[in-house]
């Protein structure tokens, strides 16, 4: 399968509104960040989205994204879902019902804040045409196994997602040993990393390197970062086989 990473922001995204600190004045592409979110695409030709997040859309017209066949819900924050009418234009293309599927509590959430969008196909496709369904445990997906992976996000009980050897967890405040036993053997992690100092929601630099060094992944790549780390000089702090994510980023998991 290949992996597109579609945002390694934080919720405000870099450069941030206002702001005129190093990062947000670079002229390296890769501090360009837009809110967090990936693409698994399946060797079959399927694409399962990883949230999404207020800036889908130019997401998805950057990479030339034209189908979505499935969307995984780490959790319901704003940075996280609210893209999710432009899910609209991919039922438009494909003429089908796009499947979600979240935790109980974000689906409730979803239904409560986004029902319009919670129904069956018809002759008119103005609005997305999607359905959900709460994850329990692991289930399949177009022939391949979805592991949920429980983290805590301060206060929060959300999910990161374990398919095949490649695991993706953002806004991680904590990794619960009993979920750090379903990450051995893993050939790609993509982790939390959102700032040098300590946060109350997130892991900061220190936290997700000793995460990193615990799950013990073939490669690392650092996500949902601020604007307070600088690609390259994060890059030149870190280990060796651990990376700083960047929107763009394609990986080949096998």
């Amino acid at each position: 399968m290949q992996l597109t990473v579609l945002g390694v922001g934080s919720s405000a995204g870099t450069p941030v509104v206002g702001c005129s600190c190093a990062t947000c004045n670079s002229d390296n592409p890769r501090n360009k960040r837009t809110r967090c979110s990936s693409l698994i695409t399946l060797d079959s030709g399927e694409n399962i989205l990883i949230d999404t997040g207020p800036d889908l859309r130019d997401q998805s017209l950057r990479e030339n994204i034209k189908r979505v066949d499935a969307v995984l819900y780490t959790h319901t924050h704003a940075d996280h879902l609210h893209g999710i009418d432009d899910l609209r234009a991919f039922c438009q293309i494909q003429r089908m019902q796009i499947p979600l599927y979240a935790k109980e509590d974000a689906v409730a959430h979803i239904k409560q804040k986004f029902g319009y969008v919670l129904r069956e196909p018809s002759d008119f496709w103005d609005l997305p045409v999607l359905r959900i369904e709460a994850i329990h445990g692991y289930f399949e997906l177009f022939g391949v196994e979805i592991m949920p992976i429980p983290v805590k996000h301060g206060r929060s009980h959300i999910l990161g997602y374990r398919i095949g050897n490649f695991a993706y967890m953002t806004d991680v405040s904590e990794i619960p040993e009993s979920s750090l036993a379903l990450l051995e053997d893993l050939d790609v992690v993509l982790l939390d990393c959102l700032r040098e100092t300590s946060h109350p929601t997130h892991i900061n630099i220190e936290q997700s390197l000793a995460y990193i060094g615990r799950i013990k992944a073939k490669q690392s790549y650092m996500i949902h970062m601020t604007h307070e780390l600088e690609y390259a000089s994060l890059t030149n702090k870190l280990p060796k086989d651990v990376f700083v994510g960047f929107d763009g980023l394609k990986l080949r998991i096998d």
